[in-house]
């Protein structure tokens, strides 16, 4: 399965790079596609990012799978860009898949996409999931829709992606191979 993450400035680099990550350890074609007119993407955190494609030079038609990292103001940015909310819009109707993560998955409240779904996002976004059931769940899955709280979620949202596209082993599998265990201790 192809698929493509949507960078803008102000994005959340760990949300947005673990994905991008985890899926080339697995094998899976994921481009990055900057929403400007530019390659080089801010992150919210003043990390500069290559992408690989522009939008005007991504075809929607090649991906079954768009994905938004969230961040300030990435989010508000993301959520700016018509052909971007046009094609969330028709993936959605199509019944292809939709992820998002930490603030990013108010743009789907927004355009109406999770009413009636289980949905999570980032603390204090949750009245921008229009017609959602709010779950603090780490990542949700609701149909061809999953989200996912934020940074700290990042591994176990791009991992719910790898079993989505692959299957549940495959995901363990990288996770094990990053020494990931959502078992370890917290340090308090």
């Amino acid at each position: 399965m192809n698929t493509a993450i949507f960078f803008a400035d102000g994005f959340e680099e760990i949300e947005g790079l673990t994905v991008v990550d985890m899926f080339r350890r697995a094998g899976i074609p994921i481009q990055t596609v900057s929403i400007s007119d530019s390659l080089t993407v801010t992150g919210s955190h003043d990390i500069k990012v290559q992408a690989d494609c522009l939008l005007a030079d991504f075809d929607f038609n090649t991906v079954e799978m768009l994905i938004l990292p969230g961040g300030m103001p990435g989010t508000t940015n993301l959520s700016k860009c018509e052909p971007l909310c046009d094609a969330l819009m028709q993936f959605s109707r199509q019944g292809r898949y939709l992820a998002a993560i930490c603030a990013a998955p108010s743009i789907l409240g927004s355009l109406g996409i999770l009413n009636g779904r289980v949905a999570t996002c980032y603390p204090g976004f949750e009245k921008k999931l229009f017609g959602a059931y709010i779950t603090t769940d780490p990542v949700a899955k609701d149909g061809h829709v999953i989200t996912s709280r934020g940074m700290g979620t990042a591994i176990e949202f791009a991992s719910t992606l790898i079993g989505i596209i692959q299957d549940p082993e495959s995901a363990d599998k990288i996770k094990a191979s990053i020494l990931y265990s959502s078992d370890a201790p917290q340090i308090l």
